[in-house]
């Protein structure tokens, strides 16, 4: 019981930090509404019991769940409520048999803050060893070329890979100027 209660301090000070660090990074770029409401869906029971029970403090807990039970329940909950995530703009489609998903283009301002998102989610995972390339590093881990939207994959790799060379600075500054000025 008390390793429950370490495990629920932990994890909601990891994800309260977290969003306030994502918040701070959309309010710099003028995203002041999903700063205000980003990953709001982490507090509820569907995803922070799993935090709680899967807290290792490194990683996501999602991904320990998914290692325990082959998927997790918290991820699918928080995917479909959470534009910020390319998930979220995966459907069906019903007019090609052969492309049975359909992959919509996420609006630039999501893309902005899953830039945001990412960037936070190594410094807090990475700690002082975060780099500014991790984020970048990360991203070109995964397989998640395939399901994104041709549009949406150029601009977060612009914008990660804008940030591992040139860094924070100048990259939130071309954000604001130059993705969301119109948007």
């Amino acid at each position: 019981m008390n390793n429950h209660i370490n495990n629920a301090i932990k994890h909601f000070k990891t994800i309260t930090n977290h969003k306030l660090l994502v918040m701070e990074g959309c309010f710099r770029l003028g995203l002041y509404k999903q700063g205000l409401l980003h990953d709001l869906s982490k507090y509820t029971p569907e995803e922070f019991i799993t935090g709680v029970r899967y807290y290792q403090g490194t990683r996501s807990p999602n991904t320990a769940e998914v290692e325990a039970n082959g998927y997790s329940k918290a991820w699918l909950h928080h995917k479909g409520r959470n534009k910020h995530h390319f998930e979220y703009w995966i459907d069906f489609s019903v007019k090609d048999k052969d492309k049975p998903l359909r992959i919509a283009p996420m609006p630039k301002k999501y893309i902005c803050e899953m830039f945001v998102d990412r960037v936070v989610a190594c410094k807090i995972y990475n700690k002082e060893n975060f780099k500014l390339s991790d984020p970048l590093d990360y991203f070109n881990r995964g397989d998640t070329r395939q399901f994104l939207h041709p549009k949406t994959l150029k601009l977060i790799e612009l914008l990660l890979t804008m940030y591992a060379e040139k860094g924070e600075k100048y990259t939130f500054a071309f954000i604001r100027k130059k993705i969301l000025k119109n948007a």
